[in-house]
């Protein structure tokens, strides 16, 4: 079999172990909580899944600032830099606001928090007799995040690293480790030839060598796979998914709705290519975003994926892929504003159209300010709840993370795939010949 329909196989078959564990190895099922078997096994894989997560995460850093700084100092010249840079933010704008909106009318349109027009009984009753328990959860996530609107505000200090060094050390620091990159390529543009030639060979070994190990580690990306999709699906409760299964379908019907639809309607109108082309193209990496539910940790994937699968060059990849793995997550606005709208719909909570339009464009910069950290779609859950003024969201939120993971891993996805059809029509504009084009130039 090829690498990814081995990867496809570990995922099948990891669902079945993991639903298999969940069948018969749970002891009670409020909180979850497993035989001796069952941890050990859900340990075991937890292990896997962990080692193969740290794999990839170990490429991020010098594969990000090296294809940067190779992309930008290779070129040697500037011109063209800040119209790649308004495109892409174009571009990102354009399609998180639809995606807001595709979940926006999906939610209103089906009503998952009603039944018979009147708030889900069953799903209120789960909370009131829950409450402490969601409300501890949700303060757990939450615990030494930034509160507010302050994650939008602080999203240029977040950018400027005080050291150097500290863009360096840590995956939650891709906002400083792009502003670095592209300090370093801009410069080595303008010193002397011989030194700009000594750094810039350096970076492009480096480059290389970061490619190599990252298809190393994908050999191993099925074994990796199997442990973080057998865990996930042993902890997911059958009792709570399936009185939360209005919630998750209308979640997942909307983000396929985005990522089926829109996507590929964008890639034929705006980068004329074929979907079904550039699907295939970036097949490892939605198996990889899906299984890690990380865009940043998926980012060695993506790139590799866009650069052999679609042609798409160094200069663009670099520039549009590592900004849109930070800023750019249709999936994530998409599901906060579903998520936001089911909690008003269970509490009961009139939503009017001037509400309705505050939760989008809370969403929309939420999802860019606070993309970034920890347990992000849960920080801009809470701080639109907040803004808008729904009173005891928080036990709503708690009772919704039982099915977040799941949709996690399909929402990211969305929006790796949206920033492979990102690349794609950046470019498509730039004048670059795709593999993947409609017809040939």
């Amino acid at each position: 079999m090829k690498p990814w329909q081995w990867i496809l196989f570990a995922m099948i078959f990891a669902l079945i172990t993991g639903a298999v564990i969940n069948a018969t190895c749970v002891v009670s099922t409020d909180p979850m909580e497993f035989n001796a078997l069952g941890n050990s096994l859900i340990s075991v894989f937890d292990y896997i899944g962990t080692i193969f997560m740290n794999l990839l995460k170990m490429v991020i850093v010098p594969l990000v600032f090296t294809s940067i700084v190779v992309g930008i100092a290779g070129l040697g010249k500037t011109d063209g830099f800040a119209r790649l840079g308004f495109k892409t933010i174009g571009y990102y704008a354009l399609t998180s606001l639809i995606a807001i909106l595709i979940g926006l009318t999906v939610v209103n349109v089906f009503k998952p928090g009603l039944v018979d027009g009147k708030p889900n009984a069953a799903i209120q009753q789960q909370i009131e007799t829950n409450a402490e328990e969601y409300k501890g959860r949700v303060a757990g996530k939450l615990q030494g995040q930034t509160g507010g609107l302050d994650a939008v505000r602080d999203l240029f200090i977040r950018m400027i690293p005080q050291n150097v060094f500290e863009a360096f050390g840590s995956n939650n620091k891709m906002l400083s480790l792009i502003f670095v990159s592209l300090l370093t390529g801009i410069g080595l543009i303008f010193i002397s030839n011989s030194g700009r030639d000594a750094v810039l060979g350096f970076f492009e070994g480096l480059n290389e060598l970061s490619l190599l190990i990252t298809n190393w580690v994908m050999w191993l990306a099925p074994i990796g796979v199997f442990g973080l999709v057998a865990e996930t699906t042993a902890q997911t409760g059958l009792p709570i998914v399936l009185l939360l299964g209005k919630y998750f379908l209308v979640v997942l019907a909307a983000l396929l709705i985005h990522m089926l639809v829109v996507m590929p309607i964008i890639l034929k109108t705006m980068g004329g290519v074929s979907p079904r082309k550039h699907f295939y193209a970036m097949r490892n990496a939605l198996l990889t975003a899906f299984s890690t539910a990380s865009s940043s940790t998926t980012l060695p994937v993506t790139m590799r994926g866009l650069h052999e699968g679609a042609g798409v060059s160094n200069r663009v990849t670099s520039f549009v892929l590592p900004l849109g793995a930070t800023v750019n997550m249709d999936g994530t606005a998409l599901y906060e504003c579903v998520a936001v709208m089911f909690v008003a719909q269970v509490l009961n909570f009139e939503m009017a159209l001037t509400t309705q339009f505050m939760v989008v464009m809370l969403a929309l910069l939420t999802s860019i300010g606070v993309a970034g950290i920890p347990s992000a779609s849960l920080v801009a859950i809470t701080i639109i709840v907040h803004n808008v003024g729904i009173p005891n969201a928080e036990v709503v939120i708690g009772l919704i993370l039982a099915v977040d993971r799941p949709l996690d891993m399909t929402r990211t996805a969305v929006n790796i795939f949206s920033d492979s059809c990102g690349a794609i029509v950046v470019a498509k504009s730039e004048g670059e010949q795709l593999f993947v084009e409609e017809t040939p130039a």
